[in-house]
């Protein structure tokens, strides 16, 4: 499966445990965010789902670009077995007017944990930066204003869980996603490209998926994870990723630093409006992933 590394940003204090794959897991503990927001942001996730299908109704829209909505996987076509809610975070103050009213506290406990997933999020992209040697003095004014998408998902208990997936195989477009889940659900392609593997669940630990758009910045040198989630015989389960990357309109590319004559430049430059424009028009779950469409030459 690759083997666990130890890595400790003295910076920032916090504990990443690296997964080396064909892509990068990371799984970070010490991050500062209290035992009490995560677990109220689980609880917010599945009151929410247990509210009264006319309240979840009134939030429900195909339009991707609508920046509350939700969806069922009759809906959507990628799942028969999930339920999402998906919300603009960043910046809260202009978006939280816009989350569910219900269940009550759902904006205070989900509000909580957006604003410290977020300060964890900076803090990870930037010792990613660091790490590839690239000069993060513009790159982090630029991700200190970009966008926070989170979407909530809801997985039911499933005593059959090999005869359907939770979510089929995919990456995030964002520059990195940090996942809270409430049980063991999330898989990840193993080494080999084939078999595919559990993450382990630590406790109080969140795990970090490399997206798209740091696969771009990053000229290849780091993939973004392909993962599914899967469902879990013994309980419902809930999850809240966090995506985190530039504004809407900015244009990613290869960092200067990671082109060279050895290593020319291998993606086309695109926009998080870019990615709508996309799947919008692309069924990202029968041809080809929105990654792939960036590419330009064999990274």
């Amino acid at each position: 499966m690759g083997y666990w590394v130890w890595y400790r940003r003295t910076l920032h204090k916090l504990w990443i445990k690296f997964l080396t794959l064909c892509n990068i897991l990371l799984q970070v503990i010490n991050h500062g965010i209290s035992h009490s927001v995560m677990k109220g942001a689980k609880e917010a996730a599945l009151d929410f789902f247990e509210t009264s299908a006319d309240e979840k109704d009134a939030l429900a829209s195909n339009d991707i670009r609508k920046p509350v909505r939700y969806g069922e996987s009759s809906k959507d076509s990628i799942s028969d077995s999930r339920c999402f809610l998906k919300k603009y975070a960043h910046p809260l103050q202009e978006w939280i007017p816009l989350w569910p009213l219900s269940p009550p506290d759902y904006r205070e406990k989900m509000g909580k944990y957006a604003l410290e997933v977020r300060r964890v999020a900076l803090q990870l992209m930037d010792a990613i930066l660091e790490s590839l040697g690239i000069n993060t003095a513009d790159l982090n004014e630029q991700l200190d204003e970009g966008m926070q998408v989170m979407a909530v998902n809801f997985y039911p208990q499933c005593s059959t869980p090999d005869l359907s997936l939770g979510l089929p195989a995919h990456s995030d477009y964002g520059c990195i996603t940090i996942l809270l889940q409430s049980c063991e659900g999330l898989q990840v392609i193993g080494g080999d490209g084939n078999a595919w593997q559990e993450v382990p669940q630590v406790p109080e630990a969140l795990h970090v998926h490399i997206g798209d758009y740091m696969e771009v910045l990053s000229n290849g040198q780091y993939k973004s994870v392909l993962h599914r989630a899967v469902l879990n015989p013994d309980k419902k389960r809930v999850s809240v990723a966090s995506i985190h990357g530039f504004s809407m309109d900015k244009k990613v590319t290869a960092a200067k630093e990671m082109v060279d004559e050895q290593h020319p430049k291998g993606y086309k430059e695109s926009s998080f409006r870019d990615f709508l424009d996309y799947i919008e028009t692309t069924d990202i779950t029968k041809g080809k992933s929105f990654i792939d469409s960036l590419r330009l030459t064999s990274t």
